[in-house]
């Protein structure tokens, strides 16, 4: 998985495969770009080569060999073992939308097989299936991703539509009453021991929604009545995962959601080769999780904004541990956190090879960008819960 490599992202799907045929894989940490592990098993090199992944064969003693290299103290290395394929989740409208998805892109490059599933679903329990869970580009606070520009546009109004259908369906007369019961049944997944990953307004609208669950913080071009004069008073920022002391925007037609986000400076717009983050490196063996979160053939990777660019970090809760930061401004592009049992990742910006997607654009053609360093971080996290052993799920 280092540079040599001819397609990292194929290879994440190659490493699910064999998990589904109950063959453990050892994620190599910080050895060679993150390299994978495995016995030589039936087809295992017949399906590397259908899908274009280099790999090398090496001996018994060979292997013995580099193990005891990986595991030395000389070294920050170390082995994790990958045991089960989690069942993969994708929290997402099913009509189709105008935008594409970076999680959804990477899912079917690699081949790695998921489920979508929405907020009926989440409501009638369907988490209880999935291992780990990714939020599409949503809006938490029930401000249709705060899109009031294009409100007189068809996919807005059936987007509109059907988020109120869903709240009558429930008994809310509010989208954003939906969106937080829905949130706060995902928390209590998270807790339960699931895993949570989330991109752009997937990430701050959802620490929003949960901070404001005792108050309004609507504008009333979305759901007919003010915002609470108190609102900011009555945030219980003891309810959000990753963020705290934040300040939501009250302008409807302010395309943010809150001061979490920090965007992108205007120079930086103008010339996008001024924009990258820098991935922290961990110890393989004392911090394996955000080790196995990092791993990557390239320490810096370039930047890409989105509804939310970058996290200011100084509303970033103290137990969140920051695993890439844009260094030329001190601003967090992806972090982690434990909650409970389980645990939540969010990484800022919409698509790692569009750097700034626009409504109506095409998809990203993953064919061309096989080696992103973006979208490893991405499948990074669809790996990580193989790493360790779930409790059984009914």
């Amino acid at each position: 998985m280092d540079n040599d490599q001819s397609d990292h992202l194929k290879a994440y799907g190659a490493v699910y495969w064999a998990l589904q045929r109950g063959e453990p894989v050892d994620w190599l940490l910080n050895f060679r770009g993150g390299a994978f592990l495995t016995a030589d098993f039936p087809g295992l090199r017949n399906e590397l080569a259908l899908r274009g992944i280099v790999h090398e064969s090496l001996s018994g003693t060979a292997t013995a060999r580099l193990v005891a290299e990986v595991e030395s103290d000389r070294a920050n290395t170390g082995l994790v073992r990958l045991e089960t394929p989690p069942r993969i989740a994708v929290y997402a409208p099913q009509q189709t939308l105008p935008w594409d998805d970076a999680v959804l892109l990477a899912l079917e490059y690699a081949e790695v097989p998921y489920d979508m599933i929405y907020d009926d679903d989440v409501l009638g329990g369907a988490l209880s299936a999935y291992d780990w869970l990714h939020l599409h580009h949503e809006d938490f606070t029930g401000q249709y991703g705060k899109f009031y520009q294009y409100r007189n546009m068809p996919w807005y109004i059936e987007q509109q539509r059907d988020a109120e259908l869903a709240a009558h369906r429930h008994g809310y007369r509010k989208v954003s009453h939906l969106k937080l019961l829905v949130a706060q049944t995902i928390k209590q997944y998270v807790g339960e021991g699931g895993f949570l990953f989330a991109m752009c307004s997937g990430t701050d609208t959802y620490d929003i929604a949960l901070a404001a669950h005792a108050t309004d913080i609507v504008p009333s071009e979305y759901d007919g009545d003010p915002i609470n004069p108190n609102a900011i008073g009555e945030l219980d920022y003891s309810a959000s995962l990753a963020f705290e002391d934040f300040r939501p925007s009250f302008n409807a037609a302010e395309y943010e959601h809150s001061d979490i986000d920090a965007g992108p400076p205007p120079q930086q717009l103008q010339n996008p080769a001024l924009d990258y983050f820098t991935l922290f490196e961990f110890s393989a063996k004392w911090d394996p999780v955000p080790s196995m979160l990092t791993q990557n053939h390239v320490g810096t990777v370039k930047g890409f904004v989105g509804q939310t660019t970058a996290f200011r970090k100084h509303l970033i809760k103290p137990n969140v541990v920051v695993l890439a930061e844009v260094p030329q401004r001190g601003e967090v592009k992806y972090l982690h956190g434990s909650y409970g049992q389980g645990t939540f990742t969010y990484y800022a910006g919409h698509d790692p090879e569009d750097y700034q997607h626009y409504v109506g654009d095409p998809p990203t053609d993953l064919s061309l960008h096989q080696n992103s360093p973006g979208y490893r971080l991405i499948l990074n996290n669809i790996l990580f819960p193989a790493a360790r052993k779930k409790k059984q799920k009914t």
